[in-house]
């Protein structure tokens, strides 16, 4: 199965078109299905006195508060038309997180809601949880700073609100940026999926393209990763994203382990098939045998190449007689 890879955009736009138009056209050239960008109101999202957070503050400075710097990284309804229609002529799939219930509609009224993801830090808002599946659209929940038994009560009210279980797919994740490996913890993917009974994916934080990678193998059938045109630019998120090329060396490296994974069936592949009879062995002389001579390990030897009697006949053919003579490294027949 085709993986999903998301390239989050976020906020790394700063609040400049420019920026934003250039980031859709990296997602693209990177080869990512969609290019995902925030929508939401300030007002609505945080309080005037909420602080920052730890990553926030470095990345950014104590003098604004959150609510003054998220105000400048605000799209409004006509940033996301002309960054859809971006979307649509670089040929690559337009998303948003919505973060409140009016940004929601917005993305409804614009027709952009190919699925509804739903942010680590609304997975306990039910009121919001409710408001935004109530449509059945496929959902992504992102689960950082949760614990099993809070991503088991959010589905539970996405259920509620009247979304399937089967259109619900769980996002392991770890919220800090970057995110330490050794807090990563990505055999918790493959633990949701067997006590939910969702898909899972991975949101991943972690500097460098190392854990979508392995999440993929470990069956993530989605990847949301955060880039930037350049993780030196000032903003909360840029240090935690990847540069273009390495959005591009985190496609093919997926698309190459989709390949690798294969269908779990254990046989010779066409490739290896010519090799099969360089590469093993068969039954021969380890020595001249005369005819009527009986076959034992002290006249036999197991070598290449594997065109002659397999070496698991070995004892069958130990104690038979030779039925003609046989000339040192000549294959055995009985």
């Amino acid at each position: 199965m085709k993986t999903l890879i998301i390239a989050e955009a976020g906020v790394n736009h700063n609040g400049d078109m420019a920026m934003a138009r250039e980031l859709i056209a990296q997602a693209a050239k990177a080869g990512a299905d969609l290019v995902k960008f925030q929508t939401f109101s300030a007002q609505q999202l945080v309080t005037q006195t909420a602080p920052k957070a730890d990553y926030q503050t470095r990345r950014t400075g104590s003098s604004q508060s959150q609510a003054q710097m998220l105000a400048q990284l605000e799209l409004s309804r006509q940033d996301h038309e002309m960054l859809i229609e971006e979307c649509r002529r670089c040929g690559i799939g337009f998303f948003s997180t919505a973060f409140d219930a009016p940004s929601f509609d917005l993305l409804c009224e614009l027709g952009c809601l190919p699925m509804v993801k739903i942010p680590s830090g609304e997975l306990t808002n039910l009121p919001l949880l409710r408001y935004m599946t109530r449509l059945n659209k496929p959902v992504l929940l992102s689960t950082g700073m949760a614990t099993l038994g809070e991503v088991e009560a959010a589905i539970d009210a996405i259920e509620a609100g009247s979304t399937l279980r089967s259109n619900i797919t769980v996002l392991h994740c770890t919220t800090e940026y970057p995110a330490p490996m050794a807090e990563v913890n990505l055999h918790a993917m493959a633990s949701m999926r067997q006590a939910l009974g969702v898909r899972v994916g991975y949101s991943d934080h972690t500097a460098g393209i190392e854990v979508p990678v392995a999440a993929v193998a470990l069956g993530a059938c989605v990847i949301e990763k955060h880039f930037t045109l350049d993780r030196s630019l000032p903003g909360p998120d840029h240090l935690a994203s990847l540069e273009p090329q390495e959005l591009a060396a985190m496609v093919r490296a997926i698309r190459h382990v989709e390949l690798a994974l294969g269908d779990g069936i254990k046989r010779p592949s066409a490739s290896e098939l010519k090799n099969k009879a360089i590469a093993r062995k068969s039954i021969v002389a380890r020595r001249p045998i005369a005819a009527g001579e009986l076959f034992s390990a002290e006249n036999l030897a197991v070598k290449r190449p594997g065109t002659g009697l397999s070496p698991m006949r070995w004892d069958e053919v130990l104690g038979r007689v030779a039925v003609r003579d046989f000339g040192a490294d000549e294959m055995i027949e009985l």
